[in-house]
């Protein structure tokens, strides 16, 4: 089932008019050896008649003998789409989001099937693209995938909708001068194209009525996978599927919460495990999994800037946080270790330790028994061990060590607070706390606001209840 979608005006979300003619052509990822095809982009998206008749200037046996070979191609070319590239069968429309369900009669069938279909007409109605696939193509043979693809239209839309920033401009202020004690830090050092895989941009919310403004090369690219993610789940979040018990259903958190999908997901790019053949397509997860995601990579700096273009701003966010956290605990840990190491030699040295372990001090003094009737009398120097051990981790460095970690936390605090700011102004996020408040709101919440009112605070229109504050 392949179906194309046109906007309505009766949609959850107010939408402008879509030119239903415009696609995004962007290449396909063919992981297999055969991507030197004779015909661009996936040959799924052709049927063999449609195929003959692009070659239907060959005549006689040669041509017939073509078109056969040309079949066979296809088949083959069917084959390897299916499992590995992130595109429809057109070879161009990208997959943004995906939904699986098992079509179950026994369990209720009848309404899932029902809450199915108006929930799918419904994002068609709001200009998402679908395509499924049967469930003879799973491994299980019983789920069902809905594929789903954004065009230009409702990605702009909804650019707008949620105040995306998107690069105007690339950044031509000059860059701080390189300190001459960084070659020092060179062996832990990504690759440039790594660490920095696009040029720096000035940025500004996207707005449908400024689009020649904005460094638009290629629709199909210019919002990056995560940002097309992120505007499909805002819409799959929001979209009805029909009325139960009075009361307006709507989102898909509740279609998987009463079975009606099984899973909802984006999908990540092709193969992460060996480098792809085309060199138009672009496989970041397979630079992260080799320049990041690997043990022998443990010593080296994140490759922030690729983390957050591939997995949002959030995610980028929690491992930078966590790649500057164990940074710190180094110091921590080298103090500790010295603190360690200086109870270790001095083990036999120690005052305590000599007097209980000695026989005429220790072992003189007898001791009470541990309990009434069971246990009998015993010597202090027969803790001698346990003195000792004890000692590694308390003793007269131990204080100092108390005293360099009370340091510590707030030197790591301070300078995270400054990590985490330049972090902000470098990925414009300054203001983004507010606005997720403002955009981000429950759309059960949404559904239950029937007016908007002035916050007093921020002068910004918020929905509210009627009994509100």
């Amino acid at each position: 089932m392949n179906r194309v979608g046109k906007k309505n005006e009766e949609t959850l979300i107010e939408m402008g008019q879509t030119n239903d003619g415009e696609e995004s052509n962007g290449p396909l990822c063919e992981n297999t050896s055969n991507a030197d095809s004779e015909f661009p982009g996936n040959s799924e998206g052709l049927s063999t008649t449609e195929t003959t008749l692009l070659i239907s200037d060959l005549q006689g046996k040669s041509g017939r003998r073509f078109n056969l070979f040309l079949k066979r191609r296809l088949r083959i070319d069917r084959r390897h789409q299916s499992k590995d590239s992130v595109f429809f069968r057109d070879g161009t429309r990208r997959i943004d989001f995906v939904l699986t369900y098992v079509d179950d009669p026994k369990m209720d069938g009848e309404k899932k099937v029902d809450r199915r279909r108006m929930f799918e007409n419904n994002l068609v109605k709001a200009g998402l693209e679908l395509e499924t696939e049967d469930k003879k193509e799973s491994e299980n043979g019983k789920t069902y995938f809905v594929k789903i693809h954004a065009p230009w239209e409702i990605l702009i839309t909804y650019a707008e909708v949620l105040n995306i920033k998107v690069p105007i401009k690339e950044n031509d202020i000059s860059c701080a001068v390189e300190n001459p004690l960084d070659c020092i830090f060179w062996p832990f050092r990504l690759p440039e194209i790594v660490m920095h895989p696009e040029p720096d941009y000035f940025t500004a919310p996207f707005s449908k009525e400024r689009q020649e403004l904005y460094l638009i090369d290629d629709e199909s690219t210019f919002f990056s996978p995560s940002v097309r993610n992120r505007i499909v789940f805002y819409i799959l979040t929001r979209c009805p599927y029909g009325t139960e018990e009075g009361k307006k259903k709507f989102g898909i958190k509740r279609l998987l919460n009463n079975g009606t999908y099984t899973a909802a997901y984006p999908l990540h790019d092709c193969q992460y495990w060996k480098k792809l053949n085309d060199p138009k397509c672009e496989n970041e997860r397979y630079t992260l999994y080799r320049e990041w995601a690997r043990f022998p990579r443990f010593y080296k700096e994140q490759p922030l800037d690729l983390i957050r273009k591939y997995y949002g701003e959030k995610i980028g966010i929690y491992f930078a946080w966590l790649g500057f956290y164990t940074e710190m605990l180094f110091f921590a840990a080298l103090v500790g270790s010295i603190c360690f190491l200086y109870g270790l030699f001095t083990m036999n040295e120690n005052m305590s330790s000599k007097e209980i372990c000695s026989p005429s001090i220790g072992g003189e003094i007898i001791m009470c028994p541990l309990c009434d009737r069971k246990c009998d009398y015993w010597r202090l120097n027969s803790t001698c061990e346990s003195s000792q051990y004890s000692h590694l981790f308390d003793n007269v460095a131990t204080l100092f060590f108390a005293i360099f970690m009370g340091i510590w936390v707030t030197l790591f605090l301070e300078f995270w607070k400054r990590r985490q700011a330049r972090l902000e102004y470098e990925w414009d996020l300054v203001d983004f706390e507010e606005e997720q408040q403002q955009l981000q709101l429950r759309p059960e919440y949404e559904a239950k606001c029937t007016q908007k009112r002035k916050n007093p605070v921020t002068q910004w229109s918020v929905y509210n209840y009627d009994c509100g504050w």
